[in-house]
């Protein structure tokens, strides 16, 4: 009898555990189908403020003209050779795979041509990049690149862009928005942190194991949008994420898997 329970709660488990996988796997395709995530939010189209006529228009990494991928690559350069050092050489050719996959979204940020018309001006100006995809299982807004030319900085087009994201990452029910930082970055570490009142995420290295974090250049933050988000990405230690984990794999364990 006490088999025969303890076998029952186990199926429970292992349906709740697969119908959550599958309802975050929907949420995920869902968003990601969407290409232009601009139309849900027409008053972010244009950026009037400190002078600067932006506009905006989204895009993917699949659909790159020759011309856009060397302004990415250009600012991308001008904002992180230095953070990144000596190590520039070989994150530069993964930003250039990361940068035409197809699952990346962007968004771009071009002055507005109906105000400036002098074309002497930088044609592109800044970009976010971000992709929907799960953390610990949770499914998250991923923001791989936010880079704005020197020109547009320090006019709260980053806060902006910023604002932007969440609410992307909110319509498309995403538990969080995640961010990688280089640690030497001091601006963007206080841009986050200070500003925009991101945290040091709880899958960071520093805080996954600090004797590892120590020796990693960059530290992984985040700002949550529902509690067990929160709970997961924010606040429980690696040994909570591991009995997750062993809870996981204990729901299975009496599965027989075929050749």
């Amino acid at each position: 009898m006490e088999s025969s329970r303890a076998s029952e709660k186990k199926k429970l488990k292992r349906k709740e555990i697969l119908e959550k996988k599958k309802a975050a796997d929907q949420l995920l395709k869902a968003a990601s189908a969407q290409i232009d995530h601009l139309t849900s939010f027409p008053s972010f189209c244009y950026f009037n403020k400190n002078g600067l006529c932006l506009c905006l228009e989204s895009g993917s990494g699949d659909k790159l003209s020759n011309c856009t991928k060397q302004h990415i690559q250009k600012l991308l350069k001008a904002n992180m050779m230095g953070p990144y050092g000596s190590e520039w050489a070989v994150e530069e050719k993964v930003k250039r795979r990361e940068m035409v996959a197809p699952q990346a979204r962007y968004i771009f940020v071009y002055w507005n041509a109906n105000e400036m018309m002098d074309n002497a001006f930088t044609p592109l100006l800044g970009f976010l990049h971000f992709r929907f995809t799960l953390e610990e299982e949770i499914p998250v807004l991923y923001l791989y690149e936010l880079q704005l030319d020197s020109s547009v900085q320090g006019k709260g087009l980053g806060k902006f862009l910023m604002q932007l994201v969440e609410l992307i990452a909110q319509e498309n029910r995403m538990g969080a928005v995640v961010l990688t930082v280089q640690k030497s970055n001091s601006l963007a570490m206080k841009f986050y942190i200070s500003k925009l009142r991101y945290v040091v995420s709880s899958i960071s290295p520093s805080r996954v194991d600090p004797l590892v974090g120590v020796e990693k250049n960059y530290e992984i933050l985040c700002k949550t949008f529902d509690h067990e988000a929160k709970a997961i990405l924010e606040v429980y230690s690696v040994q909570y994420r591991t009995a997750r984990r062993v809870g996981f794999m204990a729901a299975f364990s009496d599965l027989k898997f075929e050749d």
